[in-house]
């Protein structure tokens, strides 16, 4: 059992502070303290703004080069040096790569491919990925190697908000002493659909989703972390609806593009 003890200051005269606790203060703060289980707030998002931030120039140059029915790769980025209580990133670099399919059950895999002319849906695994990760170009090439045409790459924002405060990423939270509180977990699902030979963006989607009434659960570390996983997955559900929308909204602007090239190709 490890105590943190914080000894306040003395005033000029040598008198100490009328802000001083006596030891038996401390004594009990301490045990109070070592009682408590902790519980650490999960890794950050990856911001896809830094990982993706070519020239502007070469940015408006990139086309799409659609092919349908088209191969989808599916993969989850989050800030470097990300960690929960039940994953760990894949990676080095400004961000890394989440393998474990924690949040993409098979339910949303399903869905997904089952989209209109999607041909078939890959996870990308640890064994694609190179050791340093740079930007999406890198995760581009680890689909490449899939003979995926196109990147779906998302990431989470997860926050802890207990009464007006939000706490930040990789705070350590101690449970078991807090009052009752009302306190709420929230998740937001980003995603970019990603064109894998040129770069190119075909569109993204969002959705958030909260898990609540947690006051009956912040006596335990794993309580708390299934409300998490619950706010994440009910994000994720939400935002393979989205992302449908938007993939249908890309087949019908591509799709007549790709079958006129290739009759064009069959005619001559």
């Amino acid at each position: 059992m490890t105590f943190i003890i914080r000894l306040t200051g003395r005033r000029e005269d040598g008198m100490r502070s009328r802000s001083s606790v006596s030891v038996g203060t401390i004594v009990v703060a301490a045990l109070f303290q070592g009682c408590a289980a902790n519980y650490v707030t999960p890794g950050g998002p990856a911001n896809f703004a830094d990982i993706n931030r070519p020239d502007i120039r070469e940015l408006a140059a990139r086309t799409a080069s659609p092919n349908f029915p088209a191969r989808i790769a599916l993969t989850r980025v989050q800030a470097a040096g990300y960690r929960s209580q039940t994953a760990e990133g894949v990676g080095r670099g400004p961000f890394t790569v989440i393998t474990v399919q924690e949040l993409f059950g098979d339910k949303e895999l399903q869905s997904i491919s089952e989209w209109r002319n999607v041909a078939g849906l890959a996870p990308l695994n640890s064994l694609l990925l190179p050791p340093s990760l740079n930007s999406l170009d890198d995760l581009r090439v680890a689909a490449a190697k899939l003979q995926a045409d196109v990147l779906l790459v998302y990431t989470l924002d997860t926050l802890f908000r207990v009464q007006s405060k939000t706490f930040s990423p990789l705070t350590i939270l101690s449970l078991g002493i807090l009052a009752d509180r009302d306190a709420r977990v929230t998740a937001t699902a980003s995603a970019l659909l990603i064109d894998v030979r040129t770069g190119f963006v075909y569109g993204l989607a969002e959705a958030t989703a909260s898990a609540s009434e947690l006051t009956n659960v912040w006596h335990s570390a794993d309580a708390m972390d299934r409300k998490r996983l619950e706010a994440e997955k009910q994000a994720v559900q939400e935002l393979v609806v989205n992302l449908k929308s938007t993939w249908e909204g890309i087949v019908k602007q591509y799709a007549k593009r790709v079958a006129d090239e290739r009759l064009e190709q069959t005619g001559a």
